[in-house]
């Protein structure tokens, strides 16, 4: 990972807290949390708080997710709503604190001068054992405190001056004026500064859970579908009669329900030959094909005279393999007839040729699902599925780690917004890191 790390191929773009009160505010949460204060002067953290650093004091990379739900977070700047998430059991955890930021902004600033959030985004269940559990979460509802409990004192304060305004003898108690004024010299003027958030339940929309080698949840009007391994707990069993089960070695029909629901885009040349989307996958098979049967070839270096002289000597190979031959059929056809005959084409190879469609709400959600579907494109699969790319990264061989750090930054890094709007049609949101 220290290759990763040094090229901010992962924990990049964090915020560096190291004033000392903003470190102390954040002890405070770690104590409410019931974890050990942190002994760091300096660490980062991402959209919800989360350190690496302090992850790797306590020895516990799940330290803001102990069960996996109920996600916690710490607040201690507006500025944090910029940032990615980078460890997370579900990818709707950035949708849902941009959500969260959005609807309580003035809060947030308010609050945050002298004081930081923390708490919980609370679903219905304490721990997932099955499939009916990631079902039963339909909406989340954020649990928020105070490090220094501004947010009971503006409440208290509320309360106050409320009583002041419709009682007839209020005005008369000292005791009641002196601790009005003693709130206000903390809290500020709260007819000013609204301090309590009032926007803290959120709809669980579609989304990826990392329970059960991954499931994906789709919620359609009338219908939801599960796609995941057939042997995760509660597979057909949860709900059959309302949810719809597809087993993620079922290609075939992946590919129907992502086409029929108006998710998938289907290649066309209007999209394909401009994006260079074919290109890249038949690049990618290649190098991978090159990875995982002569993991000595240095790939960083490699230029297109290289790459052909081995791919002439291996033909044999490649034809076995298969995939670089189908792509190279796919981009001839596209040219000739300006689409490809989805119906001839064999169920598992369907999918390495679709996108999902730019402008459907599960854009994302459907990226990481055909990024899993073709884990050889590395690319992609970091773009969309960065838990996915870091587990495949520990297998590959160092020179081949060399050439995938290699290419993202050339080409990906670069420009992240043009790359994804080229080859994904996608146009802002920014990913997780």
């Amino acid at each position: 990972m220290k290759r990763l790390i040094e090229n901010e191929l992962i924990y990049g773009r964090l915020l560096t807290i190291d004033e000392p009160h903003l470190v102390a505010r954040y002890n405070k949460a770690l104590r409410a949390f019931g974890l050990p204060e942190t002994g760091l002067a300096s660490f980062r953290i991402d959209m919800t708080g989360f350190s690496p650093e302090i992850a790797e004091e306590l020895g516990d990379a799940q330290y803001l997710d102990p069960n996996g739900v109920n996600r916690r977070f710490v607040i201690l700047t507006p500025e944090q709503e910029n940032l990615p998430v980078v460890h997370t059991q579900f990818s709707n955890t950035a949708g849902l604190m941009h959500e969260f930021f959005d609807g309580n902004r003035r809060a947030v600033s308010a609050v945050t001068i002298k004081d930081a959030l923390y708490g919980e985004i609370e679903e219905p269940v304490d721990v997932v054992t099955g499939v009916e559990d990631l079902l039963s979460i339909d909406e989340v509802r954020f649990r928020v405190m105070s490090a220094e409990n501004m947010l009971d004192k503006a409440t208290e304060l509320r309360g106050l001056v409320d009583r002041l305004q419709t009682s007839k003898t209020a005005w008369r108690d000292d005791a009641m004026l002196n601790r009005m004024v003693e709130l206000a010299r903390e809290t500020g003027d709260i007819r000013q500064n609204a301090l309590v958030p009032d926007q803290l339940v959120f709809a669980h929309r579609s989304y990826w859970a990392n329970h059960f080698g991954g499931v994906f949840i789709f919620r359609d009007d009338r219908t939801t579908t599960v796609i995941c391994d057939h042997q995760a707990p509660g597979f057909k069993r949860s709900r059959p009669w309302e949810v719809s089960y597809i087993d993620s070695a079922d290609h075939a029909r992946i590919f129907d329900y992502l086409s029929k629901s108006g998710r998938l885009e289907l290649p066309r040349a209007s999209w394909v030959e401009p994006s260079g989307f074919f290109v890249h996958r038949a690049d990618m098979a290649i190098a991978d094909l090159i990875g995982r049967t002569d993991p000595s070839v240095d790939l960083a270096g490699a230029d297109r005279v290289f790459l052909q002289t081995w791919m002439h000597r291996n033909a044999a190979l490649i034809a076995e393999e298969g995939i670089y031959p189908f792509l190279q059929e796919a981009i001839r056809e596209v040219a000739s007839t300006g689409q490809v005959k989805m119906r001839e084409i064999r169920a598992d190879r369907r999918l390495m040729l679709c996108r999902a469609v730019p402008d459907h709400p599960d854009q994302w959600l459907v990226n990481r699902l055909l990024a899993r579907l073709a884990p050889f494109d590395f690319v992609t699969r970091f773009v969309f599925d960065k838990q996915g790319f870091y587990q495949s990264y520990e297998g590959y061989s160092e020179s081949y780690r060399s050439h995938v750090v290699d290419v993202l930054g050339t080409t990906y890094l670069n420009n992240k917004a043009a790359f994804r709007a080229r080859l994904y049609g996608l146009e802002g949101y920014q990913e997780d890191a």
